[in-house]
C-alpha cells in the first residue's frame, strides 16, 4: 500500500472514531435527559390504513421510576368497545443483565399474556409501534455514528439537529427490535429525539417517526403528538398518530398501579 493510501485511510479511520465518540456522547445525553420521575396522561391512538380509513382508541397511561435503573408503565384502553379493558404492563430495566418484562391483559379471554422476547418486534395493538418501541433502548446494544448536522422545520421555525446512525451490535438485537438500522434526529437545544427512520428486517419496509408537537410541562419536555408511518418504497402501508393530553408530571402513583392484578381488574 502506498504512503498516500496509508495516510488517507488513517485519516478516515480517525474521523470515523471521532464521529463515533461524539455520537455516543450525544446519545448518552439523550438517555440522561430528565423526563420526570412519573407521568400520567390521556392518550389517543389514531390508526390509519392505506385507504385512509381511521380507527380511534382512547387510553390512560401511567409510568413511574422505581429506581435509577427500573421504570414501570401501565396502559389502560378505555374505548372503543372492542378494546375496552385491554391493558398493558411493562417493567423496563436498564442494563444488559435483565430483560424487560411485558404483559398484555385480554378481557375477551380473561387472560394475561406475557410478551416473549421473540414477539417484541410485533405490532402493538395493531399500530405502527412495536412492543420493543414501548421500552427504552440500551445504548450498549448499538454503535452510533454522527452522519451530519442539519436543520428541520418545526412549528417554532428551523431547529438544529444532529443526524446519527444507530446500528445494532448483534443479530439478537435485530431479532428483538425488528430493526436493522436507524437514523436518529436529535435536537441540539434539548436532546430530544424528534425524528427517526427505522429500517425493518422484514419486507423491505421502513418506518418514519416524527414528533409533531413538543411541549414543556413543569420543566419537562413531553411529546404531545407523535406519528409513526410504515412505508414500502413510496407506498404508505399504515400510519399511527399518538396524541397526549391532560399530562401530569412528577405525581405520586401508588405502586399497586403497576401489577398484573391491577391490569386484570382495570380502572
Amino acid at each position: 500500500m502506498n504512503k498516500f493510501l496509508t495516510v488517507a485511510m488513517g485519516a478516515l479511520l480517525a474521523t470515523s472514531v471521532v464521529a463515533g465518540n461524539q455520537a455516543r456522547d450525544i446519545m448518552e445525553k439523550v438517555d440522561a435527559r430528565d423526563d420526570g420521575s412519573s407521568v400520567i396522561s390521556t392518550m389517543q391512538m389514531t390508526l390509519i390504513d392505506k385507504k385512509g380509513k381511521q380507527r380511534i382508541r382512547q387510553m390512560r397511561t401511567y409510568s413511574t421510576d422505581i429506581d435509577a435503573n427500573t421504570e414501570h408503565k401501565t396502559i389502560f384502553f378505555l374505548s372503543p368497545s372492542d378494546v375496552k379493558n385491554t391493558a398493558f404492563l411493562t417493567y423496563d430495566y436498564s442494563g444488559d443483565d435483565q430483560d424487560d418484562d411485558q404483559w398484555m391483559y385480554l378481557p375477551a379471554l380473561k387472560k394475561t399474556k406475557r410478551i416473549p422476547a421473540s414477539d417484541k418486534d410485533a405490532a402493538f395493538m395493531g399500530s405502527d409501534f412495536s412492543y420493543a418501541d414501548m421500552t427504552d433502548k440500551e445504548l450498549d446494544d448499538y454503535t452510533f455514528k454522527l452522519i451530519k448536522e442539519a436543520t428541520i422545520t418545526r412549528k417554532e421555525g428551523k431547529v438544529p439537529v444532529w443526524v446519527i446512525e444507530s446500528t445494532p451490535v448483534s443479530q439478537d438485537v435485530i431479532d428483538e427490535t425488528g430493526y436493522t438500522k436507524s437514523i436518529l434526529y436529535i435536537r441540539k437545544d434539548n436532546y430530544v429525539l424528534t425524528r427517526a427512520k427505522f429500517y425493518l428486517k422484514k419486507g423491505s419496509r421502513v418506518k418514519y417517526m416524527d414528533v409533531r408537537k413538543l411541549e414543556k410541562i413543569d420543566g419537562i419536555w413531553v411529546a404531545m403528538q407523535t406519528t409513526m408511518t410504515t412505508k414500502q418504497g413510496k407506498q404508505t402501508l399504515h400510519k399511527t398518530i399518538l396524541t397526549n393530553s391532560d399530562v401530569k408530571i412528577n405525581t405520586t402513583i401508588d405502586s399497586d398501579m403497576f401489577t398484573i392484578r391491577t391490569i386484570e381488574k382495570g380502572l
